[in-house]
């Protein structure tokens, strides 16, 4: 082993301690383990599958969601809402709003537990604003492989164990976003604590302390407006760790013990930023969309690194999905066309237009592609919303292997894919599926899940009631400044 990648897998390993204490093979959050959307330990996943083959099992769900399922040990946690919002034409009224986090056995995929989370005005309308082009269940859930925790939005922030008894519960802001899309950022952890990006329902970034709720920061910024992508963890150095993030126009470094910033760079020119940034070691990649470009850049720093630690900029657009790596290219898949662009240079190697492929969404949002590839081994797999699933064989040259479907009925794919196991998990607004070889199938056995109900929060939280950053000590939206405060070393 060389040096750089001794270097960069004590990095990797450092930033696993940070985040996860469970078995290295889940898939603990949105993206899997770092969000890299790389899995090396499922090569029998298959290749080829259909309504009638290779499906281990599926689950119907009580609801739709844009929400990608994860994996910790035998266990999988999904979210989806119900009761308002799920039909076109408007049938119930927003108090009727319920979210749900489901337990689902891996194996078998029998329910083993469900919660229902009543909601917490107000709430922004289906019918009325952009929430329509996602819903209210948008946010991957997160697990440190002994509880599992979940962001709904203005529902607020929840914390269970793995068998769904609630720990605790917090708010994150009742705020809407100028367009009312609301927020689809998936929380991360750091260590001790819970970082949820709440960009639509504070302009805040908030770090919660895992075990009781309570907020430990709080970091307000007008500019995580048009932010819907997930953070990720990035060792800069043996000794620092960033929180770094794509905003509209820019890329920052958060310390994650504060939230406090350390760098920021100019970045891609979009006035959105829907997707989640990529590492590999210290070197960040982000791709946004509308006419944005691209750029790597370096963690590390202080203060404005826009001269010093950005590697290139790059003509490639995303728009809603987030890259992925193999080797020494990087793969983005927008409008139906699939890009590698190379890690050192940032310029396009090889463009290639997806056959047959199926377009879903309307007039006003496009297609509404929204799962990000992800990296099996070596082969990549894109599910599109209409439930393709774009298998690649990859080296050094690609070659498409197969293009699969699960189902006939008409069902809307907007999570990511999930492998852990030789096993890939796709939700739908309706099912839950699991793909694996027939030897991997499983009966289940009988199983009466245990459902519970939470109420709506009505503000009588002791969580928030002893906060040490009451709601009324915070800055009003006319009060926050364009980037989080500075760090001790940058002030």
């Amino acid at each position: 082993m060389t040096n750089t990648a001794g270097t960069i897998a004590i990095f990797a390993f450092t930033i696993l301690l940070c985040c996860h204490s469970g078995n290295a093979n889940d898939w603990p959050r949105f993206r899997g383990i770092q969000g890299s959307g790389v899995v090396t330990d499922s090569d029998k996943t298959p290749s080829l599958w259909s309504p009638s083959e290779n499906v281990a099992w599926k689950t119907r769900l009580p609801g739709p969601g844009a929400s990608s399922p994860i994996i910790v040990g035998e266990k999988v946690f999904v979210t989806c809402y119900s009761g308002y919002g799920v039909t076109k034409e408007k049938e119930s009224d927003l108090e009727d709003l319920v979210r749900h986090l489901i337990c689902i056995d891996l194996a078998s995929g029998v329910i083993l537990w469900q919660n229902n989370i009543e909601a917490s005005l107000p709430e922004d309308s289906y019918y009325k604003s952009g929430v329509s082009s996602h819903g209210y269940a948008s946010h991957t859930p997160v697990s440190d492989g002994r509880n599992v925790y979940a962001f709904f939005g203005k529902g607020g922030v929840y914390a269970f164990d793995l068998d769904g008894n609630e720990l605790w519960h917090a708010d994150a802001g009742k705020e809407s976003d100028p367009p009312k899309w609301g927020s689809s950022s998936s929380p991360i952890l750091y260590r001790d604590t819970l970082i949820v990006t709440a960009s639509a329902e504070s302009q805040s970034i908030i770090g919660f302390d895992t075990q009781t709720g309570k907020e430990k920061w709080r970091q307000s910024a007008t500019g995580l407006d048009g932010m819907w992508g997930t953070p990720i963890l990035v060792s800069a150095n043996k000794t620092q760790t960033d929180l770094v993030m794509l905003v509209p126009g820019e890329i920052w470094g958060l310390d994650p013990a504060t939230g406090k910033l350390r760098w920021h760079a100019t970045a891609t020119k979009s006035q959105q930023a829907y997707t989640s940034v990529i590492a590999d070691g210290k070197r960040v990649y982000a791709f946004s969309g509308q006419g944005g470009g691209s750029i790597a850049i370096d963690a590390g720093g202080t203060g404005n690194v826009s001269d010093t630690q950005v590697i290139w900029k790059g003509p490639v657009n995303a728009i809603y999905g987030s890259p992925v790596r193999y080797e020494s290219n990087l793969f983005i898949i927008a409008r139906g066309i699939l890009s590698t662009v190379d890690t050192g240079t940032g310029k396009r190697d090889l463009q290639m237009r997806l056959k047959g492929e199926r377009t879903t969404g309307n007039s006003r949002f496009g297609s509404l592609d929204y799962a990000s590839p992800i990296v099996v081994g070596d082969r990549l797999f894109y599910l599109n919303a209409s439930g393709q699933v774009y298998v690649f064989q990859l080296g050094e040259e690609i070659k498409q292997l197969a293009v699969n479907e699960v189902t006939s009925e008409k069902e809307v794919f907007w999570g990511s894919p999930a492998a852990s196991n030789s096993r890939l998990l796709l939700r739908s607004s309706k099912y839950l599926y699991c793909i694996a070889d027939a030897d991997r199938a499983n009966s289940p056995a009988p199983v009466i899940p245990k459902i519970r109900t939470i109420p709506s929060s009505k503000g009588t939280n002791p969580v928030l009631a002893n906060s040490v950053l009451a709601n009324s000590k915070l800055p009003t939206p006319a009060e926050r400044s364009q980037r989080p405060a500075l760090a001790k070393d940058n002030e």
